[in-house]
């Protein structure tokens, strides 16, 4: 990210929508593009390449799945957000398989969006170098010796736990599909059942209270988000 303000591309078709991101975003101190449509997306992004892409799946000319393609397809990195509607499940896990970083759903507060962006951007450069200890809260996982605490007390995991937990750790505070879990820890045949019972073992072993998760939070019909990792010390 270059320049004193984090440079977002807006790309939605309703107006009200691209007005309400442009006045709540500019106010949380970025400097915002906007598009209505995906050919004056893939144009912005061109002459005015964005720190961080918003982006609408329903757009007049183009998806957003096929824009999110394209730009994947170039080698395009930047995070990329995604607004969609409550119901869209489905297109929601095809955009996050498809390699975008979050997704908000409509209708959103200006609050949890900027919170969105925020982890979006550590997440990608974290991804530059990553911390061989892992610690959120009270959970701690040593990514190098494979050690995972809670409060400072050692928690033995099963290698398939481990294996789930260390992934969510390599992408903390993102959403990830139970399919992209699936290929990560068995492969692509394995069915999904697996994963939510080695998801329950885990949060018996690392949560205070399983049914109110605190840190493997579930996205519900998409995928289990770990909570992001703290900030590290000064």
């Amino acid at each position: 990210m270059t320049g004193s303000a984090v440079k977002i591309l807006v790309v939605d078709d309703e107006p009200p929508i691209r007005k309400l991101l442009r006045v709540g975003l500019t106010a949380q101190g970025y400097e915002v593009h906007e598009a209505p449509n995906g050919a004056a997306a893939l144009q912005s992004a061109k002459d005015e390449p964005p720190d961080l892409i918003v982006l609408d799946l329903g757009l007049p000319d183009k998806s957003g799945h096929e824009l999110l393609r394209e730009w994947r397809d170039a080698g395009l990195t930047l995070p990329i957000v995604i607004l969609s509607s409550r119901t869209d499940e489905t297109g929601i896990v095809n955009a996050l398989e498809a390699g975008a970083d979050d997704y908000l759903t409509k209708p959103f507060g200006m609050n949890e969006l900027g919170a969105r962006l925020r982890v979006a951007l550590r997440h990608r450069l974290q991804q530059q170098g990553e911390r061989a200890i892992f610690r959120a809260g009270g959970l701690s996982i040593d990514l190098v010796k494979r050690i995972v605490k809670i409060d400072g007390r050692e928690i033995k995991l099963s290698p398939k736990e481990y294996d789930i937990l260390r992934v969510l750790a390599q992408h903390a505070g993102k959403v990830l599909t139970h399919q992209f879990l699936l290929k990560q820890i068995w492969g692509p045949a394995a069915d999904v059942q697996y994963l939510r019972v080695y998801v329950r073992q885990l949060r018996q072993k690392i949560e205070l209270s399983p049914d109110q998760p605190q840190y493997i939070t579930t996205e519900t019909g998409v995928g289990y988000r770990l909570k992001e990792a703290d900030p590290p010390p000064v």
